[in-house]
């Protein structure tokens, strides 16, 4: 833990060195006069207790991405209601030792696709690829804001099974279901009926990553949204812009969890222009 040492915040994931989390947060915090407090470690799953514990002792807040999201909840004190609920946590606050859970994927999502594409989730009928840490905190948005129908579509359908019907019981006025990412005959039934497609599996953090999908399926629906979780030119992305669909990627979503955790930290609210800036920065 040497390298944080001299940081209050953290981002922490394996691996985190694509994060563009520090030089967003600390614009954040510049423009509020407080500094440049946050910086980035990768933290091993099997040490997350040992990290846990660094925390209590040694800093103020951290975020959490791939694969901390759902591994970190032994550690934490006291969860916030929606982190309850979908058992997912991307922040966490530390005051006098003790750790607060929270998720903000949610309004990482509804800020973005609200950014990019001028839409309120509510009434959308959803395809979402992935069924993990930010997928679930992602559901669990899709039904508190009333989308019309999310399709749940991933490797393990099991999986996706288990997080469909832990939504319905917050959300049951949702029609959600599950299917396997596999099942080309389900995906293309589901992405012709799609209003937006939105890509939160881990794949294309990496060059070598295969697309999640038969990239030809979305020409089945010259309507649809793309929008993929992670923020770099992803194939699904390139090929969605091929094709002329409305497409981005996960910069918003980032920007808007991360201003919901900088507020959660510091009960301010960020200047989101100055977490636009931050984000275009070099990496630290």
């Amino acid at each position: 833990m040497n390298e944080a040492r001299q940081f209050s915040y953290l981002v922490i994931g394996d691996p985190v060195a694509h994060s563009r989390s520090p030089q967003m947060q600390n614009a954040a915090f510049e423009a509020a006069g407080l500094g440049r407090p946050y910086g980035k470690l990768r933290v091993d799953p099997a040490c997350m207790g040992e990290f846990a514990e660094y925390a209590r002792k040694n800093l103020k807040g951290v975020n959490l991405t791939v694969p901390h999201k759902q591994v970190i909840l032994p550690f934490v004190d006291e969860l916030s209601p929606q982190a309850a609920a979908c058992q997912s946590v991307n922040t966490l606050k530390i005051v006098e030792g003790k750790i607060y859970g929270y998720s903000t994927d949610g309004a990482g999502i509804s800020g973005a696709v609200q950014e990019n594409f001028g839409l309120a989730l509510k009434g959308l009928n959803v395809l979402m690829l992935g069924a993990g840490g930010a997928a679930t905190a992602i559901a669990f948005e899709l039904g508190w804001q009333q989308s019309a129908s999310v399709v749940i579509a991933n490797r393990s359908v099991e999986k996706a099974q288990a997080l469909v019907d832990k939504v319905k019981v917050h959300a049951p006025e949702t029609l959600m279901s599950a299917i396997p990412l596999a099942d080309e005959s389900a995906l293309a039934g589901a992405i012709a009926k799609a209003d937006l497609l939105l890509q939160v599996t881990s794949l294309g953090l990496h060059d070598e990553d295969p697309a999640p999908m038969d990239l030809e399926l979305l020409k089945l629906n010259p309507g649809l949204r793309v929008f993929d979780a992670i923020y770099r030119p992803t194939p699904l992305l390139k090929r969605a812009a091929q094709l002329g669909l409305p497409a981005a990627d996960g910069r918003e979503m980032l920007i808007y969890q991360g201003a919901a955790s900088f507020e959660i930290w510091t009960n301010i609210k960020p200047s989101i222009d100055a977490m636009r800036r931050g984000y275009a920065e070099d990496g630290e």
